[in-house]
């Protein structure tokens, strides 16, 4: 209930204050566990997502413009893989991984800022922004901080925890296909089509399995060197070098 409260009856208090306030632009978070949801928590923040829609059905010429982003992996954030692998290694045990060949999106915090920026220069009513990204296997993310440390601690597969997907899906094939390419964004509109699906009993769009999902098994893949370097931008990763005693070089 806690996540019903906060991601869809907290959203639209904000929405709605919002608009009282006179804002011009809000621009709300989401995760890409919004776009195939298995938890209270994906499904909550795709019901934020549909709050977002909603609003730009049915009151397109609001003065305050709604725009959504989505997250992949924030390389460092609280609670992830990257400041764990970094006490595992400091005391000295093996790196424990669910399945090597899951693969994550690696987004810098950088990236995330400039995606709430990119979504209040750009973004139109109902707007929803991905930020495209390179992604890297858990075996790959975890040898390369074993290398970047120095380290000889080894790798242990502990099997998969309920509810974790074995790729990060940003995007689904429905949304690419009616997406703008932005360069390093892609901007996916609001879909306005009529939900009397009688009208399209005769006529009906281009199938989805033309184009596939934009997800973190298909995107950039990032290898052991090139996942090092990008390991070198993140503060905690050289905060966590210099206490083994290691000069990092970026």
């Amino acid at each position: 209930m806690e996540a019903m409260r906060t991601n869809v009856a907290g959203s639209e208090n904000v929405m709605e204050g919002a608009i009282e306030a006179g804002v011009s632009k809000c621009v709300l978070l989401s995760t890409d566990k919004a776009v195939f949801p298995i938890n209270a928590m994906g499904m909550s923040k795709a019901l934020m997502e549909k709050l977002v829609s909603a609003k730009a059905r049915l009151h397109p010429d609001c003065r305050t413009t709604f725009s959504v982003v989505r997250y992949g992996n924030v390389m460092g954030s609280r609670g992830s893989v990257i400041p764990l692998f970094i006490d595992l290694i400091l005391d000295g045990k093996p790196l424990t991984v669910t399945d090597l060949k899951m693969t994550r999106f690696l987004l810098p915090l950088p990236y995330t800022v400039a995606l709430v920026d990119h979504a209040f220069e750009y973004g139109m009513q109902g707007d929803t922004f991905v930020r495209k990204a390179p992604a890297a296997s858990m075996e790959v993310l975890a040898q390369a901080m074993i290398e970047l440390f120095n380290s000889n601690v080894g790798i242990k597969i502990i099997g998969e925890r309920h509810g974790e997907k074995l790729f990060e899906t940003l995007a689904s094939a429905a949304e690419i296909l009616r997406s703008e390419d932005m360069g390093s964004y892609i901007r996916i509109p609001v879909d306005t089509r009529s939900i009397n699906y009688s009208l399209y009993f005769n006529k009906g769009h281009e199938a989805s399995s033309a184009v596939d999902d934009y997800h973190s098994h298909n995107t950039e893949q990032l290898d052991i060197e090139a996942t090092k370097k990008l390991l070198l931008t993140l503060p905690s990763i050289q905060e966590g070098l210099t206490r083994a005693g290691i000069e990092a070089v970026r």
